[in-house]
């Protein structure tokens, strides 16, 4: 007996560092995705510049990027699910770092276009497998912890690239931008190799049986949708109609493959699982109305409130800020209560959030609803990646991952475009950079109330599975 306890003891004792050190290699893996998108809006001005180009076509650069994660996330979830997750997170890794040694060098703009989307398949396949690495490095117990923990990764990386873009830029020129990723994805490559766990290998029958026909189809499907929301900064033209049609009838297209496929991209079955189709909802609403601070808070706080250039800066840090010091303890409180009740109290604080954004006045007002619906996303986010991941199969986790991802990309698309519609719509007028403050301030009030029913329809699909499970434990 004491033999079986010393035994379980030295594995206990081994199993703590690698836990740690693997934990690490996913951190860095987290930050580095969502830091490549936050670097590279602060350099749009110097990149127009730079390559003598338009604005509209350098913004091209941030939007090759976030079409590659959007299109291909579910896609490289799946191959990895198939082939081995360490490997083709070291391949996604390298990839990632070596496009950004080409961002840094190209001579033109089509051509840094380029490396960006190849720099976007590497974001993808890190942020699809990251997540679905958790169940097989963290014990169960300890799943919110290290979501949360990740969350704070993605928040830093978020936080941290316009500011350390800006350095980098007034010290070193554009290129740095791009560069400062290759020692970080150095670092991440080395970790992962070292730490994550060996893939399992797979037999032929399992590695024949990825989806070529749903991956194109879902890549057309979801690159409609992504430029018809993207194209036109918000105003509906022809063309996005068009855009929109062609990706409504590319879903009932690949939904017909889908169910016809020998080994379909996603198993059309597991959308009868309410929880993990509650889930999706939520968290592309959620994700709606967190890009709605990022497009309407610069125009309120400088046109509506007045402040400089310096001080919006500095109340929009407050943000990623609270971000940071609220994602560890968000998933700790996961651990140690039910995940789904953790979802549904985040989301009540972010309604509390929305509301109070709608209507406390001034930079206090702001401060405070910030306060509350900021905490509020990261408890949601942590609680509600953990009730989907916690209880996914090991040969789903890639998939599944990607999906919570994709939905999570889909609402920061249409978050971009439909909340900055109604911003402006609420604004009464076509320029909301020479609005009036007081019709600034009222489309700010507007933009959070519709947030507010957003929310409050994600927390009624959250009561209802909440309550669902509880029946099912009953």
């Amino acid at each position: 007996m004491k033999s079986i306890i010393a035994e379980r003891s030295e594995a206990i004792a081994e199993r703590a560092p690698s836990v740690r050190w693997a934990l690490a290699s996913l951190s860095v893996s987290m930050l580095l995705p969502s830091l490549g998108t936050s670097i590279a809006n602060v350099g749009l001005p110097s990149l127009a510049h730079a390559f003598d180009a338009a604005f509209q076509d350098v913004q091209w650069i941030v939007l090759a990027y976030l079409l590659a994660i959007t299109t291909l996330i579910v896609s490289v979830g799946r191959l990895g699910d198939i082939t081995g997750r360490r490997r083709l997170l070291l391949i996604g890794i390298l990839l990632f770092t070596l496009a950004s040694i080409l961002c840094g060098i190209v001579p033109t703009l089509w051509l840094m276009v380029a490396a960006r989307a190849v720099q976007g398949l590497g974001a993808a396949i890190m942020m699809a497998l990251t997540m679905a690495f958790v169940g097989e490095t963290v014990p169960k117990e300890r799943t919110g912890s290290a979501m949360g923990l990740l969350g704070t990764m993605s928040a830093i990386g978020t936080a941290l690239g316009p500011s350390l873009g800006g350095l980098l830029i007034a010290g070193l020129g554009w290129p740095a931008i791009f560069l400062v990723n290759v020692p970080l994805g150095v670092l991440t490559f080395v970790l992962a190799y070292r730490h994550l766990p060996a893939d399992i290998s797979k037999g032929k029958t399992d590695r024949r049986g990825f989806d070529m026909a749903g991956t194109l189809l879902l890549a057309l499907t979801l690159s409609a949708y992504a430029l018809a929301m993207t194209i036109g900064h918000g105003r509906f033209g022809p063309l996005n109609i068009a855009l929109l049609l062609a990706a409504v009838f590319g879903t009932g297209l690949f939904v017909f493959a889908e169910a016809r496929a020998a080994s379909p991209l996603i198993q059309l079955t597991v959308f009868r699982n309410r929880v993990l189709s509650a889930s999706l909802a939520m968290n592309a609403l959620v994700s709606t109305v967190m890009m709605a601070t990022l497009v309407v808070a610069p125009f309120y706080l400088s046109h509506a409130l007045g402040l400089n250039q310096a001080l919006v800066g500095i109340v929009m840090s407050i943000g990623p800020v609270v971000s940071i010091l609220s994602g560890v303890p968000a998933g700790r409180l996961v651990d140690r209560l039910d995940a789904p009740f953790v979802v549904v109290a985040g989301l009540v604080a972010m309604t509390a959030g929305c509301i109070a954004m709608a209507v406390l006045p001034g930079i206090s007002g702001y401060i405070a609803a910030i306060a509350m619906l900021t905490p509020g996303y990261q408890l949601f986010q942590a609680a509600n990646n953990t009730a989907v991941m916690a209880d996914v199969r090991s040969e789903q986790r890639g998939v599944i991952s990607g999906m919570l991802n994709l939905s999570r990309n889909l609402g920061l698309i249409t978050g971009a475009s439909v909340m900055g519609a109604v911003f402006a719509f609420s604004s009464g007028t076509a320029d909301v950079a020479t609005a009036h403050p007081e019709a600034v301030a009222s489309g700010m009030r507007i933009t959070f109330a519709v947030a507010g029913t957003l929310i409050i329809v994600a927390l009624a699909i959250a009561a209802g599975s909440y309550r669902r499970r509880a029946l099912g434990k009953s």
